[in-house]
């Protein structure tokens, strides 16, 4: 049986490598095709395949292995659980895989996108644009089916050409831009808020009116300092916690 091939990954050294080895995974696991295998390659082969140590491998899959998403078993290897899905605890550590593994494992629906003019409130992220093609999701968890939040980006229209609407249904915007379009993301700057769920909210993600939702702000930068993307995403205050990490080095 051919093993399950992860993404692959450019490590940053400033942060646990242990840690960004296992997001990775996890987003690859999670953002499966589903004729995709379920064995994982070797501890040793991960290893290679992302340039870390056999220890580091070790300690990233103990992670996968206490959240559900793996299984190991001794003499014949590391499978993935069939019914993996994303867990509600969602962790911001500075990572871009870190941003598509919170985003991953859930059905996608993609209700609409077109070009509009840069909106107000967006107008100091798109200097000298005059519009931007907005593009709107609907996500359900892999079980019920029930609604777990709901989001909007917008993104350059030079950018939006390239996006293929199949893929936003399988990815995140996040891992669309980057292993789709190519854009060589720099860095991605996160905003946490508690608010109160608007009508458009309620209705989509079927909770009372003026309901605690988490409201997430994610903007990502190319490299050459210009925004590509801002992404608001809305989610169940009920479904949803965040944990944010704080390296010391």
């Amino acid at each position: 049986m051919t093993a399950f091939a992860p993404d692959s990954l450019v490590l940053n050294r400033k942060l646990p490598l242990w840690y960004q080895v296992s997001q990775s995974l996890r987003a690859s696991i999670l953002g499966r095709t589903p004729d995709a295998s379920l064995r994982l390659p070797t501890e040793e082969q991960l290893a290679e395949h992302y340039g870390v140590s056999v220890l580091t491998m070790r300690q990233a899959l103990k992670e996968l292995e206490q959240e559900g998403l793996i299984s190991r078993h001794r003499r014949r290897g590391t499978f993935i659980e069939p019914g993996a899905q994303r867990g509600a605890p969602v962790r911001l550590l500075g990572s871009v895989d870190a941003i598509v593994a919170q985003q991953s494992g859930e059905h996608t629906t993609v209700l609409s996108h077109g070009l509009v003019p840069v909106p107000v409130e967006l107008a100091e992220h798109f200097p000298g644009l005059a519009e931007v093609v907005t593009y709107k999701r609907l996500r359900r968890d892999g079980d019920g089916g029930e609604p777990t939040n709901w989001a909007e980006n917008a993104v350059r229209p030079d950018l939006a050409a390239a996006i293929d609407l199949a893929d936003l249904e399988r990815w995140p915007m996040t891992k669309v831009l980057r292993d789709a379009v190519g854009v060589r993301i720099s860095r991605i700057t996160d905003t946490v808020e508690a608010r109160l769920a608007d009508p458009p909210t309620a209705e989509l993600l079927q909770v009372p009116l003026l309901s605690p939702i988490l409201h997430y702000t994610g903007v990502t930068y190319d490299e050459g300092g210009r925004v590509v993307d801002v992404a608001r995403i809305r989610y169940r205050g009920d479904r949803f916690s965040f944990t944010v990490t704080m390296d010391a080095h």
